[in-house]
Parts: structure tokens; sequence; C-alpha cells
């Protein structure tokens, strides 16, 4: 069996609201091997996002272990953390978090102009993401004049930049319609197949959970393997 790429070992997170403690997840663990795509579903305010946080680095557990390629992700100093949120994963989210004022091929550099990537090379790599998700004749819009499916892809494309092994894409479809989660999802699938890339998607719409290879079901902060019935 491959080995995994993602591994969550008992992940806790709590957070302080005044004197109360609000204990978000309570020993979730789940597995992301290369190259699959994964569901993660659950009730609104279960902690989906949470841990996607924690998966991608943008928070700290609380205790608990996540291992990158067998690597301890928390064990790396600061630096390391960077690193991987800007070359080893790619962050999709449901409210796209595009700046309104850049195009998009302006937005899709940025992961690029990160890494201290000349802005010719930049550019290039940024215009080529679009044209791969669709966007080749939308590359001087910006967010304001793009449907909600076109700024999903260009924050797709966003993600794709640095070459990503994992993308951790947060209700991905949570503001589109049927046809065009449709083809934002059937998009996921092709960047697997093309790309090798996984995908770890939380999702409220069973449609697309049962597209998945396999899904996890976040429960009173753990995470149960369910059968998505995809794969």
């Amino acid at each position: 069996m491959t080995e995994p790429l993602l591994v969550a070992e008992d992940l806790e997170k709590e957070y302080r609201a005044g004197p109360e403690v609000v204990r978000v997840l309570r020993g979730a663990s789940l597995v992301v091997r290369p190259g699959e795509i994964v569901a993660l579903v659950g009730a609104s305010g279960v902690g989906k996002s949470t841990l996607l946080h924690l998966l991608g680095a943008l928070e700290r557990p609380t205790a608990g272990r996540v291992f990158f390629r067998g690597e301890e992700l928390f064990a790396r100093g600061e630096a390391g953390l960077v690193r991987y949120r800007r070359q080893d994963v790619g962050f999709v989210f449901q409210f796209y978090n595009l700046l309104g004022e850049l195009s998009a091929l302006e937005n899709a550099m940025i992961p690029a102009l990160l890494l201290r990537k000349p802005s010719a090379e930049a550019r290039e790599i940024a215009a080529a993401a679009l044209a791969e998700v669709g966007l080749a004749d939308r590359l001087h819009h910006r967010p304001g004049e793009l449907s909600g499916g076109e700024q999903q892809r260009v924050a797709v494309a966003r993600a794709l930049i640095n070459g990503p092994k994992l993308i951790l894409a947060d209700e991905p479809t949570g503001n589109l319609d049927p046809k065009t989660s449709e083809i934002i999802y059937d998009l996921f699938g092709r960047l697997q197949a093309e790309r090798g890339i996984a995908f770890l998607v939380a999702t409220h719409n069973p449609d697309l959970a049962r597209k998945a290879e396999r899904g996890y079901r976040l429960i009173e902060g753990r995470a149960r393997e369910i059968d998505t019935g995809g794969g």
C-alpha cells in the first residue's frame, strides 16, 4: 500500500471564549494518500474548517500530531511551516479569498511572488495555471467581473502555482449552484489524474462527497471513516 502523504493523529483543538474552554476537536485522526480525493463531511460548526487549518499549518493543535511525508509537521521551526504552506500544500476556500483590486492573473501570481520568483516567471506560471483551469480568456478580469465559478477557478489556479502535492479545499462549492459545483469538482478530478495531486475536500454536498474515493465524517470532534461509494 502507498505510504501516506498526510496523517493526522489524535488532533485536539481548544479555544478560550472568556472563562469558557470550547473543545472543537477531541482526537481527530485521518489519512490522505498521494493522489487521492478524500471527502470530509459533517454538520455545520462541527470543526471541519478547524481541522483543515491544522492540517494546513494555519493553526497549531492543542494536542496530537500531523505528519507530512513521514515528517512531524509541527516539529519544524516557523520557517519550515512557512515553506510547507507555500510549497507543499495549496488552499481553496468557500469565499475565494481573491483581492478585488487585482486581476485574475495578478491574484494567481501571489504564491510565486511570495517565493521570490521573478515577476516575469510568476506571470508565465500563473497564465499557464489559469489556462489549465479554463480561464485563458479571463486573465485581466478582476474578481468583480467574474462569475462565482470563475472566481473559484482563479482560486484553484492560485493553489496550483507552486506545484503542491496536496490541496485542502474548505467548502469549495458552498457558494456555487449545482451545475457550477460539478464543474469545480470535475476540475479537481482532472488535476488529480493529470498532476497526481491529492485533495481533502470539506463539503456539505452529499453528491460531491460520493465522488471521492474515501471519506471521513466529523462527529463530536472525531473523524470516522465512511464509505463514499466512490473510487
